[in-house]
Protein backbone atom coordinates (compact mmCIF):
# COMPACT_ATOMS: atom_id res chain seq x y z
CA UNK A 1 0.00 0.00 0.00
CA UNK A 2 1.21 3.80 -0.97
CA UNK A 3 1.42 5.83 1.87
CA UNK A 4 -0.52 9.05 1.16
CA UNK A 5 0.31 11.55 3.27
CA UNK A 6 -2.31 13.69 5.00
CA UNK A 7 -2.53 17.29 3.63
CA UNK A 8 -1.27 19.72 5.24
CA UNK A 9 -4.00 21.79 7.72
CA UNK A 10 -3.00 24.96 8.42
CA UNK A 11 -3.98 25.89 12.27
CA UNK A 12 -5.97 29.35 12.71
CA UNK A 13 -3.52 30.41 15.30
CA UNK A 14 -0.02 30.47 15.53
CA UNK A 15 0.06 30.91 19.42
CA UNK A 16 -2.10 31.66 22.37
CA UNK A 17 0.35 33.58 24.17
CA UNK A 18 1.37 30.32 26.34
CA UNK A 19 1.72 28.02 23.47
CA UNK A 20 2.87 28.65 19.92
CA UNK A 21 2.41 26.09 16.92
CA UNK A 22 6.58 25.03 16.03
CA UNK A 23 5.97 22.63 13.18
CA UNK A 24 4.02 19.75 11.60
CA UNK A 25 4.47 17.20 9.27
CA UNK A 26 2.93 13.96 7.69
CA UNK A 27 2.62 10.99 10.77
CA UNK A 28 2.56 7.72 8.86
CA UNK A 29 1.71 5.39 12.00
CA UNK A 30 0.54 1.72 12.29
CA UNK A 31 -2.52 3.01 13.35
CA UNK A 32 -3.07 5.34 10.28
CA UNK A 33 -2.42 8.00 8.31
CA UNK A 34 -2.38 11.51 10.41
CA UNK A 35 -0.73 14.74 10.69
CA UNK A 36 1.31 15.57 13.62
CA UNK A 37 1.93 19.11 15.60
CA UNK A 38 5.03 20.33 17.79
CA UNK A 39 4.09 23.03 20.16
CA UNK A 40 6.75 25.18 22.35
CA UNK A 41 5.30 25.82 25.93
CA UNK A 42 6.09 29.27 27.51
CA UNK A 43 4.91 28.08 31.03
CA UNK A 44 6.88 25.34 31.75
CA UNK A 45 9.52 24.90 28.74
CA UNK A 46 8.20 22.04 27.66
CA UNK A 47 7.57 21.03 24.23
CA UNK A 48 4.01 19.21 23.55
CA UNK A 49 3.04 17.11 20.75
CA UNK A 50 -0.60 15.87 19.00
CA UNK A 51 -1.41 13.99 16.14
CA UNK A 52 -4.51 14.66 14.21
CA UNK A 53 -6.64 12.92 11.40
CA UNK A 54 -8.57 14.75 8.75
CA UNK A 55 -9.80 18.72 8.86
CA UNK A 56 -10.41 19.90 12.18
CA UNK A 57 -10.69 23.46 11.85
CA UNK A 58 -13.43 25.30 13.10
CA UNK A 59 -15.18 22.04 13.47
CA UNK A 60 -17.55 21.39 16.47
CA UNK A 61 -18.01 17.83 18.68
CA UNK A 62 -14.53 16.75 17.67
CA UNK A 63 -13.03 13.47 18.95
CA UNK A 64 -9.93 14.40 21.45
CA UNK A 65 -8.11 12.31 23.64
CA UNK A 66 -5.46 14.30 26.19
CA UNK A 67 -3.36 11.46 27.27
CA UNK A 68 -0.56 12.40 29.84
CA UNK A 69 2.76 10.91 29.37
CA UNK A 70 3.74 7.92 30.93
CA UNK A 71 7.69 7.07 30.15
CA UNK A 72 6.99 3.42 31.54
CA UNK A 73 3.95 2.49 30.02
CA UNK A 74 3.74 4.03 26.83
CA UNK A 75 7.31 3.66 26.07
CA UNK A 76 8.25 0.16 28.41
CA UNK A 77 5.31 -1.56 28.35
CA UNK A 78 4.63 -1.49 32.16
CA UNK A 79 1.38 -3.30 33.30
CA UNK A 80 1.30 -1.80 36.47
CA UNK A 81 -1.02 1.49 34.66
CA UNK A 82 -3.26 1.05 31.50
CA UNK A 83 -1.75 3.98 29.69
CA UNK A 84 -0.34 2.43 26.62
CA UNK A 85 -3.44 0.55 26.02
CA UNK A 86 -5.60 3.85 26.43
CA UNK A 87 -2.99 5.78 24.22
CA UNK A 88 -3.36 3.02 21.60
CA UNK A 89 -7.08 2.71 21.61
CA UNK A 90 -7.13 6.37 21.37
CA UNK A 91 -5.09 6.10 17.89
CA UNK A 92 -6.68 3.24 16.95
CA UNK A 93 -10.44 5.10 17.84
CA UNK A 94 -9.66 8.46 16.22
CA UNK A 95 -8.12 6.93 12.70
CA UNK A 96 -11.67 5.26 12.36
CA UNK A 97 -13.02 8.88 12.82
CA UNK A 98 -13.56 11.31 9.95
CA UNK A 99 -11.43 13.75 12.25
CA UNK A 100 -9.93 13.88 15.00
CA UNK A 101 -7.08 14.28 17.54
CA UNK A 102 -4.50 12.79 20.14
CA UNK A 103 -2.73 15.38 22.62
CA UNK A 104 0.33 14.26 24.35
CA UNK A 105 0.73 16.10 27.69
CA UNK A 106 4.10 16.25 29.27
CA UNK A 107 2.54 15.56 32.75
CA UNK A 108 4.49 12.63 33.99
CA UNK A 109 3.41 10.79 37.48
CA UNK A 110 0.37 12.79 37.01
CA UNK A 111 2.60 15.66 37.45
CA UNK A 112 5.11 14.70 39.61
CA UNK A 113 7.62 14.06 37.01
CA UNK A 114 9.52 10.09 36.16
CA UNK A 115 12.16 10.23 39.13
CA UNK A 116 9.02 11.06 41.99
CA UNK A 117 6.99 8.63 39.87
CA UNK A 118 9.03 5.71 40.46
CA UNK A 119 10.07 6.43 44.11
CA UNK A 120 6.30 6.29 44.71
CA UNK A 121 6.16 2.81 42.22
CA UNK A 122 8.39 1.66 45.71
CA UNK A 123 6.10 2.92 48.27
CA UNK A 124 3.80 1.27 45.97
CA UNK A 125 5.88 -1.61 46.32
CA UNK A 126 5.39 -1.86 50.03
CA UNK A 127 1.66 -1.82 50.20
CA UNK A 128 0.64 1.55 49.67
CA UNK A 129 -2.14 2.84 46.68
CA UNK A 130 -1.27 5.60 44.43
CA UNK A 131 -2.59 8.07 46.36
CA UNK A 132 -0.93 7.64 49.36
CA UNK A 133 2.06 7.11 48.06
CA UNK A 134 2.03 10.16 46.08
CA UNK A 135 1.04 12.12 49.91
CA UNK A 136 3.91 10.02 51.43
CA UNK A 137 6.20 11.98 49.33
CA UNK A 138 4.59 15.54 49.61
CA UNK A 139 2.20 15.49 46.54
CA UNK A 140 -1.56 15.63 45.93
CA UNK A 141 -2.40 12.28 44.27
CA UNK A 142 -2.77 14.85 41.31
CA UNK A 143 -1.33 17.69 40.14
CA UNK A 144 -2.04 17.89 36.37
CA UNK A 145 -3.63 20.95 35.04
CA UNK A 146 -5.15 21.31 31.25
CA UNK A 147 -4.50 25.33 30.50
CA UNK A 148 -1.54 24.03 27.79
CA UNK A 149 -4.11 21.33 26.75
CA UNK A 150 -6.84 23.57 25.94
CA UNK A 151 -4.13 26.24 24.21
CA UNK A 152 -3.45 23.33 22.06
CA UNK A 153 -7.22 22.73 20.71
CA UNK A 154 -7.70 26.06 20.43
CA UNK A 155 -5.08 26.39 17.89
CA UNK A 156 -5.54 23.47 16.16
CA UNK A 157 -8.95 25.40 15.76
CA UNK A 158 -11.23 22.79 17.31
CA UNK A 159 -15.16 24.66 18.68
CA UNK A 160 -15.93 21.99 20.65
CA UNK A 161 -14.84 18.24 22.19
CA UNK A 162 -16.16 15.02 22.35
CA UNK A 163 -13.50 14.07 25.33
CA UNK A 164 -12.21 10.40 25.25
CA UNK A 165 -11.81 10.10 28.70
CA UNK A 166 -12.47 8.78 32.42
CA UNK A 167 -11.77 11.57 34.26
CA UNK A 168 -14.17 13.98 35.13
CA UNK A 169 -11.25 16.35 36.04
CA UNK A 170 -10.36 16.39 32.54
CA UNK A 171 -13.41 17.54 31.27
CA UNK A 172 -13.87 20.55 34.21
CA UNK A 173 -9.52 21.29 33.30
CA UNK A 174 -10.42 22.04 29.72
CA UNK A 175 -14.22 23.53 30.25
CA UNK A 176 -12.28 25.59 32.38
CA UNK A 177 -10.15 27.25 30.61
CA UNK A 178 -12.80 27.93 27.52
CA UNK A 179 -13.20 24.57 25.72
CA UNK A 180 -16.61 23.41 25.82
CA UNK A 181 -17.24 19.68 26.36
CA UNK A 182 -20.45 18.67 24.63
CA UNK A 183 -19.62 14.67 25.16
CA UNK A 184 -17.72 12.10 26.72
CA UNK A 185 -16.47 9.28 25.56
CA UNK A 186 -15.58 6.06 27.98
CA UNK A 187 -12.29 4.96 27.26
CA UNK A 188 -11.94 2.11 29.66
CA UNK A 189 -9.52 -1.00 28.91
CA UNK A 190 -9.88 -4.62 30.39
CA UNK A 191 -7.98 -5.27 33.42
CA UNK A 192 -5.41 -7.53 34.40
CA UNK A 193 -3.90 -8.80 37.68
CA UNK A 194 -1.15 -6.27 37.60
CA UNK A 195 -3.18 -3.28 37.55
CA UNK A 196 -6.72 -4.15 38.69
CA UNK A 197 -5.87 -2.46 42.05
CA UNK A 198 -4.61 0.66 40.61
CA UNK A 199 -7.54 0.94 38.51
CA UNK A 200 -9.85 0.67 41.44
CA UNK A 201 -7.97 3.61 43.37
CA UNK A 202 -8.37 5.39 40.21
CA UNK A 203 -12.32 4.59 40.81
CA UNK A 204 -12.64 4.74 44.65
CA UNK A 205 -10.23 7.81 45.64
CA UNK A 206 -9.77 10.11 42.45
CA UNK A 207 -13.07 10.06 40.72
CA UNK A 208 -12.90 7.84 37.90
CA UNK A 209 -16.27 6.82 35.99
CA UNK A 210 -14.79 3.20 35.48
CA UNK A 211 -17.08 0.22 36.12
CA UNK A 212 -17.34 -1.04 39.95
CA UNK A 213 -16.38 -4.96 39.05
CA UNK A 214 -12.77 -4.63 37.67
Amino acid sequence: MTFQPAPAMRPTLAHTGRVSLGAEAALPTRFGNFRVYAFDCRIDGQEYGAVVRGDVRNQEAVPVRLHSECFTGDIMGSLRCDCRDQLEAGLSFIASQSCGAVVYLRQEGRGIGLVNKIRAYALQDDGLDTVDANHKLGFEDDLRTYEVAADIVRLLGIRSVKLISNNPKKQEGLEMNGVPVVERIPHIMEPTEHNRAYLATKRDRSGHLLPDEL
